[in-house]
């Protein structure tokens, strides 16, 4: 799995000009499923972002998580985050897990993030969105599974 971590001070995510989710400060996670992911690495990148201390404490330092400053959570789905570019100008997506798979993943990640965030916000799963954020820092992570594999 992978995912891209954007502290925000809002967020919302359309489809068809409706707004079908919108949250006030805390996280955008954009999240992509790969090939051979699995319910295990739902709870690692989870439990990962939900403890990244990325918000500031009172002296100004990144020293908080989004459970420690009450932060709103907003999912999206984004398979192109498994874009392959090694050949050519055209990115293909092998690596995205089928769709199947990759739902039953997001639906996971999201009730997981939901048992820990009161406030937790969502996309659709493989519809055309279209996402507007007010990046607060800016402070963008990319997470991917693959490089939190316990040694």
């Amino acid at each position: 799995m992978k995912a891209v971590i954007q502290r925000v001070q809002s967020a919302n995510v359309k489809i068809e000009g409706q707004t079908v989710g919108s949250i006030g400060q805390g996280l955008l996670i954009l999240l992509g499923v790969a090939n051979g992911d699995s319910e295990n690495k739902v709870g690692i990148l989870a439990e990962k972002i939900l403890k990244l201390r990325i918000f500031s404490d009172e002296n100004g330092k990144m020293n908080r998580s989004v459970l420690d400053v009450g932060g709103e959570v907003l999912v999206v789905s984004q398979f192109t985050l498994l874009a392959n570019c090694r050949h050519g100008n055209r990115p293909d997506f092998l690596e995205s897990a089928p769709p199947q798979l990759a739902n039953r993943l997001y639906e996971l990640f999201k009730e997981r993030i939901r048992q820990s965030v009161e406030k937790t916000e969502c996309g659709v799963f493989g519809a055309d969105m279209q996402v507007t954020l007010v990046n607060d820092g800016p402070v963008t992570i990319l997470l991917d599974t693959e490089a939190l594999k316990k040694k």
